[in-house]
């Protein structure tokens, strides 16, 4: 068994002030993140908001115009090859080879770590058992499905076995089954210790395997904090009603507003016109409920599903950056 290398400093990824732009087009405005080892760090924002930018930093592929970075203790600048020799990278798409086997491909990047052939080989072997992958070893690429290409680029990113492996939006393109596939090997290498910087479009994914979540706008930091913490931000219950007609939605909206007789903000309404939803903060809790049913029954609105629930991480992107995230049901758009 390949044994993982060490860092044994407190902190495994450190930015301070990263900034980059890109012509007139700020990428990054000033961010600051703090790793600690073995931990995970779930990078949110919506589609260009500058997270691949600053795993691209951090990963040595893209300089910065200003600030300072460290990865296992290592300058990203002065010391590139060092931090490369230090990291993982698993990119939004896969980076393996398709005229090649799945056997061929992690050879070779093997022995683009320097490992000897037979070293090369024998890590090959063991990375295709864990990934479940060996009995498609010797078919091309060309025959793997999207899920068995991403745990192929996601166990040639473990060649050398990292102690900081960076994953942009591993499970991009995934159908359900295969993203929990992809979960759960990625939780297994969080168990052994290894410490991971997440970007993802899907907010289930940061929530089950973030242990805190920082979240990027235009370029800069509005939010960071355990799932928990962002969600009792917001406090309080949501209510959130889908009606058999979406044209009546800013009606709908209006009734609601006025059961909570000011309670409640009109900014805090959320139109949702895709799904036909109509979502709220409700501080008055499930007491209200009947009243809203009976308000909105009254003006002849059709009621299709209505839920009382905690906030979710989905309210907490919403709140914070006035929509959805791309992997939500609602909005699939790749994220930048």
């Amino acid at each position: 068994m390949t044994t993982m290398h060490r860092f044994d400093g407190d902190i495994a990824i450190r930015a301070e002030g990263l900034k980059k732009s890109f012509g007139a087009t700020e990428a990054l405005t000033g961010v600051d993140i703090s790793v600690p080892t073995g931990s995970v760090l779930g990078l949110l924002g919506p589609n260009g908001a500058g997270k691949t930018t600053t795993v691209r930093i951090l990963t040595t592929l893209l300089e910065p115009d200003a600030g300072h970075a460290e990865v296992a203790g290592i300058d990203v600048l002065k010391h590139p090859e060092q931090v490369r020799a230090s990291i993982g990278l698993a990119g939004q798409y896969a980076a393996v080879d398709e005229i090649l086997t799945g056997r061929e491909n992690l050879i070779m990047f093997g022995q683009l770590y320097r490992l000897s052939r037979k070293a090369a080989k024998a890590r090959a072997e063991e990375l295709l058992e864990r990934f479940n992958l060996t009995d498609a070893a010797d078919r091309t690429l060309k025959t793997y499905s999207g899920g068995m290409r991403r745990r192929l680029d996601l166990a040639a990113s473990l060649i050398v076995a990292p102690p900081v492996l960076f994953l942009d939006e591993p499970t991009t393109g995934l159908d359900p089954a295969s993203r929990q596939d992809m979960w759960e090997v990625i939780e297994g290498l969080i168990d052994e210790g290894t410490t991971v910087l997440l970007t993802t479009q899907y907010l289930e994914e940061a929530d089950r395997l973030a242990n805190r979540i920082v979240v990027v706008d235009h370029g800069r930091i509005i939010a960071e904090g355990s799932a928990d913490e962002l969600k009792a931000q917001l406090g309080g219950e949501r209510l959130s009603i889908s009606l058999g007609n979406g044209d009546h939605l800013v009606n709908a909206g209006r009734v609601l507003l006025s059961t909570l007789n000011g309670a409640v903000p009109e900014g805090d309404l959320h139109i949702d016109t895709q799904a036909r939803r109509v979502t709220v903060p409700f501080p008055i809790g499930s007491r209200g409920l009947a009243e809203v049913v009976r308000r909105l029954d009254a003006e002849g609105f059709e009621i299709a599903d209505i839920t009382l629930r905690r906030p979710t991480l989905d309210d907490v992107f919403l709140t914070l950056t006035g929509h959805r995230a791309e992997g939500t049901a609602e909005n699939k758009e790749n994220a930048a």
